[in-house]
Formats: structure tokens, sequence, C-alpha cells
């Protein structure tokens, strides 16, 4: 079976999606490379590189080489793009792919060039970049060439891009650099503040994921919570509960709302009121955390709903992006 070799990349601060015609989502893989200081080496890239972070000896470390949806170490990313782009097409390819790369709507253009050039570096024959809230509004199955305003909230692991959209163009936008990683972040600050615990960003993830809110659960739920006490400088295992979360997270969540606000304050006023009629959309792995779709809905009075697959929305769409192209 013959695919065809054009490609979409979710190219995310905590993670990258690679999407392949024809044949979906196909690599999901954590964007941290594990390299070692001494020789230079890279040790592993992906999944393997995560379980390494806050673990390894000196001489080697777990990096991100994006921050806040942009690269931070532009010769790291070029060697990860590479690395994905070949595994998830099974190896090398004789025919170089042609690839769509999502990245925020903030981005300027020095950014874009440095994702753009890092792509070709990596393999590509062609490359098309596209703002991440079009690429997530494609990926969510909406019909973003119609002569209507929708509005979308994609919130990533290092920004949140909010964005109204119509006639296949962003009318009002906003990137703003809180998101997955700033959860994360709140959850470390907190315990850290409440219980003299010090915790990891993985411990801190697992937090956010299995009891995390930003809306009053209907239930309280609780978790054992292992880390340093700073007092004694002995580990140490406590009990947290979803209500502590949700005062740990209030911030970060306050701040995207408000930006959200921005956006629709901002919109012309037939597009806010198809915005009103048709409701907000969010997508990306932020967008999971508990009652925050509520919250949204709460403070800007409009149906807030999370898309089918959230966390491939952006990939989705980023692939389907190029088949578009190639048919106008």
């Amino acid at each position: 079976m013959v695919f065809s070799n054009d490609i979409g990349i979710d190219l995310g601060t905590a993670s990258v999606l690679v999407y392949i015609k024809g044949r979906g989502v196909v690599l999901k893989e954590p964007s941290v490379v594990a390299f070692d200081r001494d020789t230079n080496q890279i040790r592993a890239i992906g999944e393997e590189a995560r379980l390494m972070i806050g673990r390894t000896p000196g001489n080697i470390v777990a990096v991100r080489p994006l921050r806040q949806g942009v690269i931070s170490d532009y010769q790291v990313t070029e060697r990860m793009l590479k690395f994905f782009i070949e595994k998830a097409m099974g190896g090398k390819s004789f025919r170089k792919p042609r690839i769509a790369v999502c990245i925020p709507s903030g981005a300027t253009e020095v950014e874009k060039k440095a994702v753009e050039d890092a792509t070709y570096q990596a393999g590509a024959r062609e490359v098309a970049i596209i703002e991440e809230p079009v690429a997530a509004a494609i990926g969510a199955g909406i019909d973003i060439y119609k002569p209507f305003g929708n509005m979308i909230v994609d919130i990533g692991g290092g920004t949140s891009d909010i964005a109204v959209l119509s006639l296949g163009g962003t009318v009002t936008s906003a990137s703003v650099k809180i998101a997955g990683d700033d959860f994360d972040e709140a959850i470390v600050r907190y315990m850290r503040k409440k219980h003299n615990l010090l915790i990891g960003e993985r411990t801190a993830e697992n937090i956010k994921i299995e009891i995390g809110c930003a809306y009053k659960r209907p239930e309280t739920l609780a978790m054992d919570v292992k880390g340093r006490n700073l007092v004694t400088g002995l580990p140490k295992t406590i009990s947290v509960t979803s209500e502590e979360t949700l005062e740990a997270l209030r911030e970060p969540a306050m701040t995207i709302i408000d930006e959200i606000r921005n956006v629709l304050e901002r919109t012309p006023p037939e597009l806010a009121a198809d915005v009103f009629d048709r409701g907000i959309v969010m997508t990306g792995g932020g967008s999971l955390l508990g009652g925050l779709d509520q919250l949204i809905q709460e403070r800007t009075g409009i149906n807030t709903m999370i898309a089918d697959d959230p966390m491939t929305a952006v990939a989705i769409g980023t692939g389907r992006f190029i088949e578009f192209q190639n048919r106008r």
C-alpha cells in the first residue's frame, strides 16, 4: 500500500505529533532530548528522554528544545525533528516529504523562519507554516472557510492560542504564554509554599492529570504525593486534594480567561454574535484540565465545549491543511 508523504507536524512545547496523509496521527512523543554534555552526543529522544528528566547523572542533561511554542535550541530541534520524521515514515524516504508545521499565532517572523529552516534541514522538500488556532479548528472539524465566526481556544504545553476565525483566516487572536507547563509550575509552587514539599515537574503533571481542577468538583478527590521535605531534607509523602489544586491553578486559569475576554472584546459584533450562537471550541492537552471548560463558560456566558480528540486536533488540522492547499 502506497501512502502519501505529505506530513503535518504539531511542534509543541510538551510533545510532537506527526500526521501522515492516509494514516492519521502516527507518532506522539514528548519533545525532550537527552544529550551527553561531555561528548555532545544525543543519548535519547522522545519518551525515552522524558523518563530521564530529573534522574540523570551530571554529564547527561534532558532538555526541551522548545520553550513556549518557539525554538530555544535550534540544532537540537533540528535533530529531534529529523528523528521523528524518519521514525514516523519508517526510516529514510526515497522522496523528501512536504511538511506543514504549526506555530503559535503570536510567533514573530524570526521565529517562523527558525521553524521553517529547521524543518528544511530535517529533510523536507516543501514547508508550509500554519498558525495553531487555524490547525486546531480544522482538526476539530470546523469548516473555517464559511462566513461565520468560530472561536477556538488551543491550550498546549507552552502557549494558549485564542482566535476568532472566519472565511479561512484569523480575524482576532492572542497568544498567551500561559498553558499546561504553567499549571504544573503553579502546583510545584503551591506544594512548596503550603506543605514545604519539593516535587518534580513529572509529579506535578501527575497531580494535574489525576486530581487537578479549575472548577469545583462534585466530590473531592485525593492522592498521595511523594517529595522532599524542605525543612528536614528527607523524603516525605502527603495527601493532596482536588480542592487544593483548585486553589493552586486559579491564577493561570484566570489569566487564560482574561485573554479570551480580550479577544471577544476586539471581535467585530457580527462575528461575536456568531461565537455566542456557535460556542467556544477547546483543543490541546491543557483543555482536559478538570472543569476548565465550565469555568470559561461561567465567566464568558458562552457555551464552551471540548473537541472530540483535543490532543491530536492540531496535528490532524496541520496535515489536512496541506491537502486543502493542494486542492486550491
